[in-house]
């Protein structure tokens, strides 16, 4: 009887998509040619712990319950995909790396090992109590510290069981101070380039261990980021009219809602490029398929996204929301007050319509004409 695959999740933290994919980093671009691209995956948050509880659940926020940067757990009637595949003796182990991953969100649920472990920040505070997402982002575990964990977790666990292992690089996310250069053409993608370059070793760690042939990999990213101009698209910062987006978190234009996601499975076709829209919230659902677990004993938002390979139209609506323009308003004491939570459709690639609530105002976009969302035509 054949071992059940083992799983692998690499969440590249803060990478926006077209980073991702400009072939400028040689790990990402032989994972692409070893799995399926999805060119247009959409987040449902542009903040870590909202995401990421969307991935691990297969739930929209307003079903997993956490909407906030440090306000919501996730909620404790919703499975998450590690107790799924513990019921299915899976061994469990995940390495993390920055405060919006920590344990208190309900990501260790199911995981036999879970190291969440971050320094405190630069003044002693602990940076979980922060909604401040620059100062938050100066408190990490880096890629070489993630990689060597994950590895030691691996060996140690990789023959008595199939095994899922998270692995959650945050080094993309600011202050852009990549400790080495590995060809990043900015100081954002040399970070970038730094975590791709860690991962790149992990993976070869595993070929020399031959565990990649029966081993099912899920990269992805949370959400990306504004750059205050060095990209067309941006719109964050003083100069550019917003401010109140330091990074992520405010806006949602596709900056930061378009991110990564690759899968690699030796059932799965290789090295090609899927162009229609899918979701965050579908990783989970396409996950246990890929693993063969009976889905229709859990209820999701999303859907396996393994037709939409061969060339099945699944037209699916992309949501978005973010609730932190009240927390940062509350946190800065007033200063960005005009700022409005938002909630975002999108709509097979070509178009998105964005509502500032408690607001009348409304932004549409025609992504066709429009890709960098710059003329509202509502």
């Amino acid at each position: 009887m054949q071992k059940k695959k083992n799983l692998i999740f690499v969440s590249l933290d803060t990478v926006r998509a077209d980073v991702a994919y400009s072939g400028k980093f040689e790990a990402i671009e032989r994972l692409r040619n070893a799995g399926v691209t999805f060119l247009n995956t959409i987040s449902s948050s542009p903040l870590t712990p909202v995401s990421h509880s969307t991935v691990f659940t297969g739930l929209q926020p307003f079903n997993h319950g956490v909407r906030h940067l440090f306000k919501e757990q996730i909620n404790k009637d919703v499975p998450v995909l590690a107790e799924i595949l513990k019921s299915e003796g899976y061994k469990t182990g995940a390495i993390v790396s920055c405060p919006g991953m920590n344990r208190w969100y309900g990501f260790s649920r199911g995981f036999d090992h879970y190291d969440d472990e971050i320094p405190l920040l630069d003044d002693g505070s602990d940076p979980l109590q922060t909604v401040d997402v620059k100062k938050r982002g100066t408190a990490l575990k880096r890629a070489e510290v993630v990689i060597d964990r994950a590895i030691q977790w691996i060996s140690k666990n990789k023959n008595e069981h199939p095994f899922f292992a998270f692995l959650h690089f945050f080094d993309a996310h600011w202050p852009y101070e990549a400790p080495k250069k590995f060809a990043g053409d900015n100081v954002y993608e040399e970070e970038v380039a730094y975590s791709a370059h860690h991962f790149g070793l992990f993976m070869k760690r595993m070929e020399e261990m031959n565990l990649l042939l029966n081993t099912t990999v899920v990269c992805f990213s949370d959400h990306g980021e504004d750059l205050d101009g060095m990209y067309p698209n941006d719109k964050g910062g003083e100069k550019l009219g917003h401010p109140e987006e330091l990074g992520h978190g405010c806006l949602l234009y596709d900056q930061t809602q378009k991110v990564v996601l690759i899968i690699k499975d030796s059932s799965l076709k290789e090295g090609i490029n899927i162009e229609e829209q899918v979701r965050l919230v579908d990783i989970m659902p396409t996950t246990l398929e890929l693993l063969d677990i009976q889905k229709s004993d859990f209820s999701f938002d999303g859907v396996s996204i393994l037709p939409v390979i061969d060339g099945e139209k699944l037209n699916l609506p992309a949501y978005s929301e973010t609730f932190y323009p009240e927390e940062q308003t509350a946190a800065t004491g007033g200063k960005f007050s005009e700022t409005r939570n938002k909630k975002s459709i999108r709509i097979k690639n070509s178009e998105k319509i964005i509502t500032h609530l408690s607001s009348d105002y409304i932004e549409v976009y025609d992504l066709k004409q429009d890709p960098n969302e710059i003329k509202n035509i509502f």
